[in-house]
């Protein structure tokens, strides 16, 4: 990766570090990792959130388990490059929650069940602040667009909504992306820590850290018990 790349936390990923960041994810092992669209809910149900959950939280449910378990990087540099990806990937969609410009890309989504399934589970590390919300009578409807979606084919044909066809599932989309700003406004207003989202920074390409030093993802984590224990 380019240097120009690596220290430019505000630009969003192009669709070739999209799909460079895609192939790593699915090379973790076990099939667990998140896909795009599923990590584009779930950061988007992180940002919007009532609690700031940090990177050592959250990463290993991006990558379907602990590092040092769910994947291995070729180099140290390959470890740099795809934490950078994704706190660049992070930053993009806390600028466009924090600008109220939500909205369908061109690509538009697939379907909406992976970044429904991925919000849910964003929604699921912060619970007790979600569930502030569904109680509030006055915006729980925000949630609605979202549920209909993560239900769609549920195993409980009790929680499946009715069929959904195409014009109805693009209103559902436009429905979800007004929810998504009304829940961020909702726990801005009811005082969520730190009256920014925190963002997150890539950290330099400094040379390859000791065993005993801190791991660059944020985990805390001594890097041999970290990131390094998945250099192949």
């Amino acid at each position: 990766m380019k240097k120009s790349q690596l220290f430019a936390p505000d630009e969003p990923l192009t669709d070739a570090e999209l799909d460079r960041l895609e192939e790593f994810l699915k090379r973790c092992k076990g099939g667990k990792a998140m896909n795009i669209e599923e990590l584009d809910g779930f950061f988007a149900a992180l940002i919007a959130g009532p609690d700031v959950v940090l990177p050592s939280e959250y990463l290993p449910e991006v990558f379907g388990g602990e590092l040092s378990d769910a994947c291995k990087f070729a180099s140290f540099d390959e470890v740099n490059a795809t934490l950078t990806l994704l706190m660049r990937h992070w930053n993009d969609i806390a600028h466009t929650l924090g600008n109220g410009d939500v909205y369908q890309d061109e690509k538009g989504l697939q379907r909406g069940n992976d970044w429904a399934r991925g919000f849910m589970r964003g929604v699921g590390m912060c619970h007790d602040g979600w569930g502030a919300l569904l109680a509030d009578e006055d915006h729980a409807g925000c949630m609605i667009p979202v549920l209909m979606l993560y239900h769609e084919h549920d195993q409980d044909p009790s929680l499946r909504p009715q069929p959904i066809g195409r014009e109805q599932r693009e209103k559902i989309f436009d429905f979800m992306a007004a929810g998504l700003m009304g829940a961020y406004r909702y726990f801005r207003r009811h005082g969520k820590p730190f009256a920014d989202v925190l963002e997150l920074e890539p950290r330099r390409a400094d040379p390859k850290p000791g065993r005993n030093d801190p791991c660059p993802c944020g985990s805390g984590k001594k890097y041999k018990r970290c990131c390094g224990a998945t250099v192949q």
